[in-house]
C-alpha cells in the first residue's frame, strides 16, 4: 500500500525513525547509494524553489535515483488538463511524486488520483519535508526534544502551520507569537494542542512577541510575505514590526539558544544580519538538513 507525506501526521507513527536514519546518512555510517536504484522522482514546481528543488534533485542523485524537474511549462496542467489526469499519467512512469504547489487542495487532488506516493514540498497550509529538516537540526544542536522549547515568531503560515504538529508529535513544547489577523490554521492549533496534551508537552498561540521567546531553547522565524502575497507587503510590515527576530528581541531568550529560519530570509525585515549571521545562528546548518531529510523521507516512502 502506497504512502503519501502531505501532512506531517502522516509520518506521525515514524517520525523518530525518518530523524534516526537521516542522522545515519549524513553520518554516513548507512550508505544507501544505490537504494533507490532505477527509480524515478517527478517533481512539480508551481512555485520557484532553491532548497527543495536542490535537496530532492540531489538527494535521489545519491540515493541512485533520478529526479525529474517539471514546470507548469513542461506540464499541460498548464494547458487545461486535470490534476488527476496528471497524476493517472505520471503513475505509470515515475515512483514517486513531489509537489510544491499553491493550493493545498490541488496536492490532496494529486495524490488522491496517483499509485505511487506523493510528496508536499510546500503548499498553502503545510510544509512537512521543512519540519522534518528543522526537527533534525533542533535533535543535533539540543541532543533531543522533551523539556526543549521553541518559540516561532511571525507569519502564522504553512510553516507555523507545521511546526505546531511536529513539536507536538515529537514532545517539543512549542509556542507561536503571531499578531492578530496573522495567526495559524485555528483546526491545526486544536490538533496540536490535543496531541501535545497527549504527549504532556505544551501548545500554545500569543499574540506577544516577547512572551513568546521568554525562555526560548529555539527562536525560528520566517519571512512575513510568503509567495503569492507581495500585495500585501506594506500592511504586513506595518503589522509584524514588533516581531522582528533581533539583538532586543533575542534578550528574552536563553543564552544558549539556537535560533533558525527556512530561508529565504528578508534581511532587515523578520530577522536581522547580526543574528541570522550571529553566533546562535543554526540556518544554514538547518538549510543542510533539508537534503539529509528529504532523501530519508523518500527511502521511508518509495523504497
Amino acid at each position: 500500500m502506497k504512502r503519501d507525506l502531505i501532512s506531517i501526521l502522516d509520518i506521525k507513527d515514524d517520525i523518530k525513525e525518518i530523524l534516526s536514519l537521516a542522522e545515519l546518512l549524513k553520518s554516513g555510517k548507512q550508505d544507501a547509494a544505490c537504494s533507490l536504484s532505477g527509480k524515478s522522482l517527478a517533481m512539480i514546481f508551481e512555485k520557484s524553489s532553491t532548497r527543495t528543488r536542490v535537496s530532492f534533485e540531489v538527494g535521489m542523485a545519491q540515493l541512485g535515483g533520478h529526479a525529474l524537474y517539471l514546470s507548469p511549462k513542461d506540464l499541460q496542467m498548464g494547458r487545461g488538463e486535470t490534476i488527476s489526469d496528471t497524476a493517472k499519467v505520471l503513475s505509470h512512469y515515475v515512483d514517486g511524486i513531489m509537489y510544491r504547489a499553491f493550493k493545498h487542495e490541488a496536492v490532496l487532488e494529486l495524490a488522491k488520483s496517483a499509485t505511487v506516493p506523493v510528496i508536499n514540498g510546500l503548499d498553502d497550509l503545510e510544509h512537512p519535508c521543512q519540519v522534518v529538516a528543522d526537527l533534525l537540526t533542533v535533535k543535533e544542536h539540543k541532543g533531543g526534544f522533551e523539556g526543549i522549547r521553541m518559540a516561532y515568531v511571525g507569519d502564522g503560515n504553512n510553516v507555523c502551520n507545521s511546526l505546531l504538529l511536529g513539536a507536538a508529535v515529537v514532545c517539543m513544547d512549542f509556542v507561536a507569537g503571531c499578531p492578530e489577523g496573522h495567526l495559524p490554521n485555528e483546526r491545526i492549533v486544536r490538533k496540536a494542542a490535543g496531541i501535545a496534551k497527549e504527549n504532556r508537552c505544551t501548545s500554545r498561540v500569543v499574540s506577544d512577541p516577547k512572551e513568546a521567546v521568554k525562555g526560548a531553547d529555539v527562536v525560528y522565524t520566517d519571512v512575513w510575505i510568503s509567495m503569492g502575497q507581495e500585495a500585501e507587503s506594506g500592511t504586513k510590515e506595518k503589522d509584524f514590526i514588533a516581531f522582528q527576530v533581533n539583538p532586543s528581541l533575542m534578550k528574552h531568550a536563553k543564552k544558549d539558544c539556537i535560533v533558525m529560519h527556512c530561508l529565504p530570509a528578508h534581511r532587515g525585515m523578520e530577522i536581522v544580519e547580526e543574528v541570522i549571521d550571529g553566533p546562535n545562528s543554526v540556518v544554514f546548518d538547518q538549510a543542510e538538513n533539508r537534503l539529509h531529510a528529504q532523501k530519508a523521507i523518500m527511502l521511508t516512502l518509495m523504497r
